[in-house]
């Protein structure tokens, strides 16, 4: 088994301080692996990758990067750490180019700036072909791996994806995940919460439910997929570890 790139244990959470939306809550990120959280809508999904990477204040629990503790990070300093934030809107800047996108992203790269925007431009060629056009014009597809491919250019070891199939197309949706898929094979752990659960599911190694801000259910993706259990959660009526 890989080691753990991120680890987020007990993590207690939420927006106004002594009402938290995570109550608990602990998953583990494999190194070169995709792990998925899914859950039905209110679950907690988007309030965890949100705390561990410094947007919702943890009050409890601990996150920690290749076994360092990094809880309650700025979120300013998660470039520095290794750690790309891609969130599910507002990702980029619409009115700039796409070029400009990355050049704003790739500003502090140096003599390095350069080469870098273009081998962003070789990994994704449908953007090369349009670098000039503003990014507002983009397909949503193509928006989102904008958002991506500017995560990527401070060379991540972890990249925490929230929801980047939400309001695409299905084929969009799939060439997104598709493309997080490739991602890890080249040995980028991605932690990704998604609600497009058997997408997510076929193309992840990992996968955490959870339900009601709790860790419900875990366990490899393949083995969930067909799990009876995973239904019954999404459907409101089976919770683990409830009376």
């Amino acid at each position: 088994m890989t080691e753990a790139a991120l680890e987020a244990r007990g993590i207690v959470a939420g927006y106004i301080k002594g009402l938290p939306i995570l109550s608990d809550v602990s998953v583990t990120a494999r190194e070169a692996a995709i792990t998925v959280i899914i859950g039905p809508n209110g679950a907690g999904k988007s309030t965890l990758i949100k705390a561990i990477a410094g947007l919702v204040p943890v009050s409890s629990g601990q996150v920690r990067l290749a076994g360092q503790d990094i809880t309650n990070p700025r979120p300013d300093t998660l470039g520095r750490m290794g750690i790309a934030y891609v969130p599910q809107s507002d990702n980029i800047f619409r009115s700039l180019t796409i070029r400009q996108n990355l050049d704003l992203v790739l500003r502090h790269a140096g003599s390095d700036a350069t080469a870098r925007r273009d081998e962003l431009m070789q990994q994704f060629p449908d953007l090369a072909e349009k670098q000039r056009d503003k990014a507002g014009t983009l397909s949503g597809g193509q928006r989102q791996f904008l958002a991506v491919a500017m995560a990527l250019a401070v060379k991540p070891r972890v990249i925490l994806m929230d929801e980047p199939s939400a309001g695409l197309s299905p084929r969009a949706s799939q060439e997104v995940l598709e493309h997080a898929r490739v991602l890890a094979d080249g040995g980028v752990t991605i932690l990704l919460v998604e609600q497009n659960v058997k997408q997510a599911l076929r193309l992840s190694d990992h996968a955490y439910i959870l339900a009601d801000g709790r860790n419900q259910i875990n366990g490899p993706a393949a083995e969930l997929l067909d799990d009876p259990v995973v239904g019954q959660i999404y459907l409101g009526g089976k919770r683990m570890g409830t009376a």
